[in-house]
């Protein structure tokens, strides 16, 4: 799976409940039109969207599933009952939340890591980090990769962008972790995207740039009207 990310562009195929292209159709069409357009692989969210996606693409899957819980800020895949649901829609590399914030139930990273490699020793697991600290215990910890994902994100990196002062927090976790370090976060031009690629990320992530039509009219609407 790794092999066949490196330095590729991987594209988010999500939309929630309350977004106008939540749909498993659409979601399928988006993930063909990314392999088509040269994309290496897909992140998506729900093991139902990951299945149909799977009958549109034969691209590597990186699953999540987002779902709050009353009792912690962590929303991607925070319990075991969304891995099971991730490792039956046979997906591919499994993505979780790997900040240092407590999980539902009172559970830290490391129980939770422990519980999933304890049910699912082959699978592949990658940590969505927001410091370069959280990356160097995912990887003591044992996780295949990391990815930014979640910078700026959490209270202790709130207000923070992956692309400040030309990636620095990219650059910096690139250099001390051994694992592969995958760029997501606000990447919103193809020269970000290269340029995180230029700097050493193993691949780089793109989802609201290239698949959520709300957000980039967004954006044209803001920069039009100041």
């Amino acid at each position: 799976m790794l092999k066949k990310i490196h330095n590729g562009l991987v594209v988010s195929c999500q939309a929630l409940e309350n977004e106008p292209l939540h749909s498993l159709f659409i979601m399928g069409r988006m993930a063909l039109a990314a392999e088509q357009g040269g994309a290496v692989g897909i992140r998506a969210n729900t093991g139902v969207d990951i299945k149909e996606i799977k009958k549109n693409v034969s691209l590597p899957v990186i699953g999540i599933v987002k779902q709050d819980y009353q009792d912690s800020e962590v929303y991607i895949t925070p319990t075991i009952k969304e891995v099971d649901e991730l490792a039956l829609a046979r997906t591919e590399m499994i993505a979780l939340d790997g900040t240092n914030r407590i999980r539902p139930g009172g559970m830290d990273l490391q129980t939770f890591f422990n519980v999933v490699k304890q049910k699912y020793p082959l699978q592949l697991l990658m940590a969505d980090v927001s410091t370069v600290e959280e990356a160097e215990f995912a990887q003591q910890l044992g996780f295949d990769c990391v990815s930014t994902t979640l910078v700026g994100y959490t209270e202790e990196t709130a207000g923070h962008k992956l692309y400040e002062n030309d990636f620095e927090i990219l650059k910096e976790m690139i250099a001390k972790v051994k694992v592969p370090v995958i760029a997501e976060g606000n990447v919103h031009t193809p020269d970000m995207a290269k340029r995180c690629l230029e700097i050493g990320a193993y691949s780089v992530v793109v989802g609201g740039a290239i698949t959520r039509p709300q957000t980039i009219t967004k954006r044209f609407f803001e920069e039009i009207h100041g």
